[in-house]
């Protein structure tokens, strides 16, 4: 008689355990992990070849934009600036043509004209990084991503993407007295608006006849 009940106990052991457990092929599991796994290199590129650079040509013009500046600068934040939040950082993409004034190791100086005025601005080579391209079109949304880190790194992978496609392009025939257009995303305090102190980040720049 107690054989039979540990049989049944057994029995009942067995039966919970199997349907407790249940097995994977290991190439399904690791494609589920895959799938979880946000990748920003690829989410960057399709953002680039898809977005970024099919809407340069909304890029304000970096005189006109001076100029607004200088008459109504809130206008100009409303009109032409993206960002995030409430702070008073903003992110504008700018476009322009000039004359290379200055050649250094890690930008360069472009001397730009409006109707009235010339000034210079600078572009950088070297150092690329922080959020200004990811942002400055506000064509990407924060609520599209999982978590903040992941959003960061789209600006990381943006911003590889101009140091290894876009930088060697001109960056080792550029020289002083070219004759330039350039499109590019810059970072502005609203509450302290200065052009002479932005470095416009590059996203196209080309050598074009003077």
């Amino acid at each position: 008689m107690k054989a039979v009940k540990y049989i049944i106990a057994l029995v009942v052991i067995v039966v919970v355990a199997y349907n407790s457990i249940y097995f994977k092929k290991l190439d399904e599991v690791k494609a589920a992990a895959t799938a979880k796994e946000f990748n920003a290199a690829q989410y960057a590129q399709d953002f680039w070849n898809n977005e970024l650079i099919p809407n340069l040509n909304k890029a304000v013009d970096l005189s006109q934009l001076s100029s607004m500046l200088s008459a109504d600068a809130n206008r100009a934040f409303d009109n032409y600036s993206h960002a995030l939040g409430i702070g008073n950082l903003r992110y504008f993409l700018v476009s322009g043509k000039g004359i290379v004034a200055v050649v250094n190791d890690d930008d360069m100086v472009v001397t730009l004209r409006d109707d009235t005025t010339t000034f210079v601005r600078t572009i950088a080579t070297e150092f690329i990084f922080g959020n200004a391209v990811r942002d400055a079109t506000g064509l990407i949304n924060i609520n599209e991503f999982k978590n903040t880190m992941d959003f960061n790194n789209v600006s990381a992978e943006l911003n590889r993407i101009i140091r290894e496609k876009v930088l060697p392009q001109f960056k080792p025939v550029i020289k002083k007295g070219d004759a330039i257009t350039f499109t590019g995303a810059i970072e502005m305090n609203k509450a302290h608006p200065d052009l002479s102190h932005i470095e416009i980040v590059p996203i196209d720049v080309k050598i074009v006849p003077r």
